[in-house]
C-alpha cells in the first residue's frame, strides 16, 4: 500500500466524530462557521427534522428557530466560548432540552458542537410531583384547620358548653378520620405504584363479593336514598384477588352512591366480553362532562371540586382502582352520558394473569 492509499484510508476527524455521534443517545449537532449543520446523529435527525427533512447542511435557523440557541452556537464558533441554555420545542409533544454548546476543531477548521440532553420526562415528573404536593397539602390543611379551630373553641370555654361540646368533638373526630383515610390511601397508592403489592388470584364468587360490598355500604346508600342492585348471577366466577376485588368494587360503588341523585340507584352486573370477565358498576347520577372522562383516574383529579369537597373522599379511589385492575392484567374504563348516569367497567382475565 503506497502513501497516497494509506492517506486516503485514514479517517478524517469529521469521520471519526460522526462514528462517535452515531453511538450517542443524546441529540448532537455540529455547526460550521456559516451556521450550517455539518454533522448530526440519528436522535438529532429524528428530534429536529420536520416532515422527513434531512437536516445536514441546512442552516441551524431553518431547523430550530431559537435565537438563544443560534447565539450560543455563534459564540462558540467565533469567540471560542462555551454556553448552556434551555430549549423548548413546541412541536412534537412540547419537548424540552438542556443544551451545552462548545467549540471544537475538526481537520483544522473551527466548529461548534451542541449536546441536547432531553428533560421532557423529568420535567413532566417534576410537574406531577409538585402538583401532588400541592394537592396533598391542601387536602390535609382543610381538615387540620377545622380540627385546630374546634380545639381552640373547646380550650376557650366551649368544653363547658353542654349543648355543643359533643358536637365540637364529633367534628374533630370526623376531620381526623378524613385525614387518616387520606394518609392510608396515599400509602396504599404508593405501595401499588412502586410494585410492592402482589395479588393472590383465585376463583372468586362474584355475586357474593358484590353482596358483601353492598352490605358494607348499605347505611350510606340509605342515607342518600340510593337503591343498591346486585344483578350478578349467583354462579358467576371470576379470577381475582378477593380482597383487592372488593377494594375496587367498594371504591366504585361508594363513588356511585356519593355522586348519585337522591332516589337513584347503583347497579352491579357482569358479562363475558371478548374472552374477558367484565364487571359493570352503573349509577343514575348526573354523569361526567366529556372533557373529564379521561382524567378522573388521575390522583386527586376532581370533575366537580365543590361537590367533591362537600361529600368527602380522598380523591385517590379511582387511581387505586386503575392500578389494581392493571395488577390483575385488566383495565378500568368509564362511559358517561351527561344527565343520564355513569358506568365504570372493570375487565379481568379469564385466568390468572402472568407473573
Amino acid at each position: 500500500m503506497n502513501a497516497a492509499t494509506e492517506l486516503a484510508a485514514t479517517p478524517t476527524s469529521s469521520q471519526i466524530l460522526q462514528k462517535i455521534l452515531d453511538t450517542t443517545r443524546e441529540c448532537v449537532l455540529v455547526v460550521d462557521r456559516d451556521m450550517r449543520i455539518a454533522n448530526c446523529n440519528v436522535p438529532a435527525a429524528v428530534a429536529f427534522g420536520r416532515d422527513g427533512l434531512d437536516i445536514e447542511h441546512k442552516r441551524l435557523s431553518e431547523v430550530i428557530r431559537d435565537l438563544d440557541l443560534h447565539e450560543a452556537f455563534r459564540k462558540a464558533v467565533d469567540d471560542q466560548v462555551c454556553g448552556d441554555l434551555r430549549l423548548e420545542l413546541n412541536r412534537a409533544g412540547n419537548r424540552k432540552f438542556d443544551v451545552h454548546v462548545a467549540p471544537i476543531e475538526l481537520d483544522g477548521a473551527t466548529y461548534a458542537i451542541g449536546f441536547f440532553y432531553e428533560t421532557t420526562q423529568i420535567d413532566r415528573l417534576e410537574s406531577v410531583r409538585q402538583e401532588f404536593l400541592s394537592n396533598i397539602s391542601h387536602e390535609l390543611r382543610t381538615p387540620l384547620t377545622s380540627i385546630l379551630a374546634f380545639v381552640e373553641t373547646l380550650e376557650d370555654g366551649g368544653i363547658d358548653d353542654a349543648e355543643n361540646n359533643r358536637h365540637f368533638l364529633s367534628v374533630i373526630r370526623r376531620n381526623a378520620e378524613r385525614m387518616h383515610s387520606l394518609i392510608a390511601d396515599i400509602l396504599e397508592l404508593s405501595l401499588i405504584e412502586s410494585g410492592n403489592v402482589s395479588i393472590d388470584v383465585c376463583e372468586v364468587e362474584l355475586s357474593a363479593a358484590v353482596h358483601d360490598v353492598m352490605t358494607a355500604l348499605s347505611t350510606k346508600a340509605k342515607e342518600r336514598e340510593v337503591e343498591l342492585k346486585n344483578l350478578v348471577p349467583e354462579d358467576t366466577v371470576v379470577f381475582a384477588d378477593l380482597v383487592r376485588l372488593e377494594q375496587m368494587l367498594t371504591n366504585l360503588v361508594d363513588n356511585a352512591i356519593k355522586f348519585n341523585r337522591h332516589g337513584g340507584s347503583v347497579t352491579v352486573s357482569s358479562d363475558l366480553v371478548h374472552g374477558m370477565d367484565v364487571i359493570f358498576v352503573t349509577d343514575t347520577g348526573e354523569g361526567i362532562l366529556p372533557g373529564h372522562s379521561q382524567r378522573i383516574f388521575e390522583r386527586f383529579y376532581r370533575a366537580d371540586r365543590a361537590r367533591s369537597r362537600e361529600i368527602g373522599g380522598t380523591g385517590l379511589g379511582l387511581a387505586i382502582v386503575k392500578h389494581l385492575a392493571k395488577l390483575h392484567g385488566g383495565e378500568v374504563t368509564v362511559n358517561s352520558v351527561l344527565g343520564s348516569g355513569t358506568t365504570f367497567r372493570i375487565e379481568l382475565n379469564k385466568s390468572e394473569p402472568p407473573a
